[in-house]
């Protein structure tokens, strides 16, 4: 489970084929300080990346990775796992974290597209209006 507030970016660096090739083993760089967080960041741990709950199966000193299924990069934003591409990172939940955001738990259940971005009225921020594919 997740809050959904952004605590670090990280950047995809690596993206290679596994097995038949559906699926991907990616290479996320991340701030030192942010893998160090909580006691560190074990193989194991949840990771949500720009939404999408993913499981790490290695650690580096800046860098972690997982492996995707080609079911969640199926209902994931197209383009998202491309090397280059930064990415929202926020580590997940635990018992007695505060809750200052919403709870989500970063199962992806489908792609949207964005038909509408428009300000609200002299706001910092836009309202945006999308359609689920």
């Amino acid at each position: 489970m997740f809050t959904g507030i952004i605590t670090a970016l990280g950047e995809v660096r690596d993206a290679s084929p596994l097995g038949d090739g559906r699926d991907m083993r990616l290479t996320l760089g991340a701030p030192r300080e942010f893998l160090a967080a909580h006691g560190g960041t074990a193989v194991g741990a949840s990771i949500a990346c720009s939404g999408c709950c993913l499981t790490v199966t290695g650690v580096g000193e800046d860098f972690f990775t997982v492996d995707v299924s080609a079911e969640s990069i199926g209902r994931t934003a197209p383009g998202i796992w491309a090397p280059g591409v930064r990415i929202n990172l926020e580590r997940s939940l635990r018992v007695g974290d505060e809750l200052g955001g919403h709870i989500v738990s970063g199962h992806v259940d489908g792609v949207g597209r964005v038909v509408a971005v428009r300000r609200d009225h002299g706001s910092a921020g836009a309202l945006v209006e999308f359609r689920c594919a």
